[in-house]
């Protein structure tokens, strides 16, 4: 039966979700709350400067395939995928660097150069992770936990697998050298995990790279989700923008639409929700409705740490920085640093940092002769009780004097665009709890059927994807939310 359909949220998991149902046959409509489409991955643009808010790692990239395919397109018809080489150049407090990439000969060149013994420990580890991989990305990632019993029928295959290990533990078996060992495990923290709390089913993010490559989109982030708006409106489905919810309306324990912040009422047979879980149980559903997602129950969860994000574009390009597109930057610390954002819920004056710098890619994404950055450092989330209206410029201060004097020279006196995001942004702009940048935190407690479901336990109708729910965070698991969605409201 063809159904309306609302879509809460212009996220990955929203888009994708918006697609697959336009192409089953119903009608989607999307509300978002922001005036871009995107979530997370919303685009700052500033004086000619194109600067990606959200997710920059593209992993999987036939899972956008799937859904123009689906849709009866050609995903290059609308984005060009390019490979990124290496995936990732990896740095140490004292500024040595490891790369790697898909290529096996090289990565084990590489881990020689560091320790040649950890060389046979890393083929070991890559030969488990398949495994891995292929029980929990290939058979279940895209498989809805709605019962108990979906749990206890893939137990006994996830305790072989070593489940009930860390990431970092895991790892640990095959890889003796420390530096080597936080190359190969820092994948957790892409969405939202502690590697030293993480399940080790997150292993298999390594092995995902490696099958099938790390890929920028021309054009930046931002370039899919034009092309995903572009696909849904010539499927026939609506985006309306500057649109905030503000209550989602149940009848008899069912959705039967939404009421917008400005009082207009929108009817629809179902309703897909792609902002925050905790937010969407918290704020937009009446209490009388949620039976199991008490304000209890959402307190008591787990979720993951926040970011501090600054964008920032120079007058001047850094090509012989050393840097490549993507830069994972280790402080000295890494275990204590992690206990301090995930469980002490501290800032500390040190950090770890991604930095990402897409023009060495696509010089497009700042004018001509200048250079398009952006600096990732995990913090806790609003539980740690900073005041960032006072944090901000002085945690923004700590670390571009970092980088000025390890990576970038005169970075400070080059800068002619910049704008700087903290976990504020994500309670007050993005609505995600406390803050958090990728909501329910990824542990083997809150994974699977312990995760908020796909399809709500207290409202009939009322579906989810995106971050907060199963399989998780990160672009494969967001995707991967969306085809579940798909599934589980059926064909028109």
């Amino acid at each position: 039966m063809k159904k309306d359909i609302i879509v809460i949220g212009s996220g990955f998991g929203g888009l994708g979700a918006a697609s697959r149902l336009l192409s089953q046959g119903h009608n989607v409509t999307i509300f978002e709350k922001r005036d871009k489409p995107g979530g997370r991955a919303y685009v700052y643009e500033i004086d000619g400067f194109k600067f990606d808010g959200g997710p920059t790692v593209i992993t999987a990239p036939f899972m956008f395939d799937d859904i123009f395919e689906a849709a009866g397109k050609k995903r290059e018809n609308y984005i060009e995928f390019v490979p990124c080489n290496p995936f990732y150049r990896i740095f140490d407090h004292k500024g040595g660097q490891f790369d790697y990439n898909d290529d096996h000969e090289f990565t084990l060149e590489e881990i020689k150069k560091r320790n040649p013994k950890d060389a046979k420990g890393y083929e070991k580890f890559l030969k488990t992770t398949k495994a891995i991989f292929d029980k929990g990305f290939v058979e279940l990632a895209d498989k809805p936990f709605l019962k108990f019993t979906d749990m206890l029928k893939v137990a006994p295959d996830l305790i072989k697998l070593q489940s009930y290990k860390t990431v970092y533990k895991y790892v640990s078996q095959f890889i003796k050298d420390e530096f080597l060992r936080r190359c190969f495990s820092f994948h957790p923290l892409l969405v939202g995990g502690n590697p030293f709390d993480t399940t080790s089913i997150y292993a298999m993010i390594h092995y995902l790279e490696r099958e099938w490559g790390v890929h920028y989109a021309l054009g930046g982030t931002g370039s899919i989700v034009e092309a995903l708006c572009k696909l849904i409106e010539e499927q026939g489905g609506k985006i309306h923008l500057s649109s905030e919810i503000e209550e989602i309306l149940v009848e008899n324990g069912k959705a039967t639409g939404v009421r917008l912040k400005n009082g207009d009422i929108h009817m629809a047979d179902a309703v897909v929700s792609n902002a925050d879980v905790a937010f969407t149980y918290k704020n937009l559903i009446n209490p009388k409705h949620r039976k199991k997602y008490t304000a209890r129950k959402i307190e008591r969860t787990k979720y993951s740490m926040s970011l501090f994000v600054i964008y920032f574009g120079t007058k001047k390009r850094y090509l012989d920085s050393g840097l490549a597109h993507h830069n994972i930057i280790l402080g000295e610390r890494y275990k204590g640093l992690l206990e301090d954002i995930f469980h002490k819920k501290y800032l500390a004056e040190d950090f770890s940092l991604y930095l990402h710098m897409p023009t060495i890619t696509d010089p497009s994404m700042a004018p001509d002769g200048h250079e398009a950055f952006y600096v990732l450092s995990p913090v806790p989330h609003l539980d740690s009780g900073t005041d960032w209206n006072e944090m901000t410029p002085k945690y923004r201060d700590a670390i571009m004097n970092f980088l000025e004097e390890n990576y970038l020279p005169d970075l400070q006196e080059n800068i002619v665009a910049e704008h700087t995001i903290d976990p504020l942004h994500f309670k007050n702009t993005l609505n995600s709890y406390k803050g958090s940048a990728f909501s329910v935190e990824p542990i083997l407690t809150q994974s699977a059927w312990f995760r908020p479901h796909n399809r709500s336990e207290d409202v009939d109708e009322l579906y989810f994807v995106g971050a907060g729910t199963h399989p998780g965070a990160g672009l494969p698991g967001v995707l991967s939310s969306a085809k579940i969605a798909e599934n589980l409201i059926g064909k028109a």
